[in-house]
């Protein structure tokens, strides 16, 4: 009996270990910056802190955006996000998360947001997954989260008694995140919520790494998707700060 349960003890050991192995490996091949963003944003001068990309607007207006990216993402992939938002006055922070997987590194706001006090206000958001991890940590945030956003994603808990303001973006031609995934979603988000649709928008261009498997195709292109989320967001984030 006792050998039966050392033999049982290894395998499941060993198991664990090939798990483990098998998803480090997995996480490894992720989703990279695409042309497109390359030909839009100097890649070699991007700046980094203690989490991992961050753009400082050159005017500052008080308020910050933290974005996590989908999972296998790089944060390369949004840097365009970034410099974009951070053109309309906005910290913009897209960290480092472990393995680029959201829900690894769900609580990585609050560093982001003890690192930077100078930043009043703080809308903290995802793509895909990284929406998934967001909403973990606005569950117990910082007083400073002023708001929870969503691009091709939507809370893992619900939200309907809270009185966070919150905003959806989604796309017509998501095949990862669906329009009836979102319109299924809308009972989980508070009463203050806000929701966008990009028409003819994908998933993938959600971040600019080129196609995403199991996605369809858009009709639109990368750049205008990117645009009309930075829009989106930009007025969502003004309309819910003073």
């Amino acid at each position: 009996m006792k050998k039966w349960l050392l033999r049982s003890a290894v395998a499941v050991f060993v198991l664990l270990v090939i798990a483990v192995a098998g998803f480090v490996v997995y996480a490894q091949f992720d989703y990279g910056p695409s042309e497109i963003l390359t030909e839009k944003v100097d890649l070699s001068a991007l700046e980094s802190d203690a989490e991992g990309l961050i753009f400082q607007p050159a005017t500052p207006n008080g308020k910050g955006v933290i974005l996590y990216q989908g999972a296998k993402v790089e944060k390369e992939a949004y840097a365009y996000l970034g410099q974009s938002l951070s053109e309309q006055g906005f910290v913009v922070s897209i960290p480092q998360l472990p393995l680029n997987f959201g829900i690894l590194g769900s609580g990585t706001a609050h560093d982001i947001i003890e690192e930077h006090s100078e930043v009043e206000e703080w809308f903290l958001g995802g793509h895909s997954l990284g929406g998934v991890a967001a909403s973990f940590y606005a569950e117990d945030s910082s007083a400073k989260l002023s708001g929870l956003y969503f691009l091709g994603a939507y809370p893992a808990g619900d939200f309907s008694d809270s009185r966070l303001p919150m905003l959806s973006i989604y796309a017509e031609r998501d095949g990862l995140s669906t329009v009836t995934d979102i319109e299924e979603s809308r009972k989980l988000f508070s009463d203050d919520s806000v929701f966008v649709e990009i028409k003819g928008g994908n998933h993938a261009q959600f971040g600019l790494y080129g196609e995403q498997k199991g996605d369809n195709a858009a009709e639109i292109p990368a750049i205008e998707q990117q645009d009309q989320v930075v829009k989106a967001l930009t007025e969502w984030i003004n309309k819910n700060s003073p």
